[in-house]
């Protein structure tokens, strides 16, 4: 029996001593002290943060906008298309088809074009009064249209032409008679840059 007690303390101590050795190499960690700041940080970090630096106050210079050289002042353009050098287009009643008259004036416009190479207009399509608004609007943009293909096929690009149509609602002759309708019927240059 006493062996047998003997046995138990010897197996205890046994586990015990391995137990502290596996135990016993490693030690946990420890934390480091962290080094005191420097006085200056210290002091900084108690106090307020500096006020931003003051802008400096300098005149912004902004340079003129570059001028194009195709487009010049709306009092030149308004004079020249006073006595516009370009002939309007005179059509018949209801129809957008170019009469011998029309095509002659067109040709003469795309030379003139030709000559001014770097100007922009707007072909106004008109009506006369008779008809619907909306009739009118659409025949008023096909008459323009028709000016623009023919100028197109005598070589000015297509680029420098834009088309509006007015309808009836801005007629070149206020009258209610066939005269006035005539002179209403037409497709009007309006030299927009150049």
């Amino acid at each position: 029996m006493m062996r047998r007690a003997n046995l138990s303390i010897v197996f205890c101590v046994a586990v015990l001593a391995m137990l502290a050795a596996a135990c016993g190499g490693k030690k946990p960690p420890v934390a480091r002290p962290m080094p005191p700041p420097p006085p200056d940080v210290a002091d900084a970090s108690a106090s307020r943060p500096p006020a931003p630096p003051e802008p400096v106050r300098e005149p912004t210079i902004v340079p003129p906008e570059p001028v194009r050289a195709d487009t010049i002042s709306s009092a030149t353009l308004d004079d020249l298309n006073k006595n516009s050098p370009l002939k309007p287009v005179f059509f018949e009643y209801d129809s957008s088809d170019l009469t011998a008259a029309g095509k002659a004036a067109l040709d003469e416009d795309a030379a003139i074009l030709r000559k001014n190479g770097t100007w922009v207009i707007t072909i106004e399509g008109h009506a006369d009064e008779r008809g619907t608004a909306e009739y009118n609007l659409a025949l008023g943009e096909r008459r323009s249209v028709t000016a623009r293909t023919y100028l197109v096929s005598l070589g000015i690009t297509a680029d420098r032409l834009r088309t509006v149509s007015y309808g009836k609602e801005f007629p070149f002759d206020p009258g209610h008679d066939e005269a006035a309708y005539t002179k209403n019927r037409r497709a009007h240059f309006v030299i927009t840059a150049k």
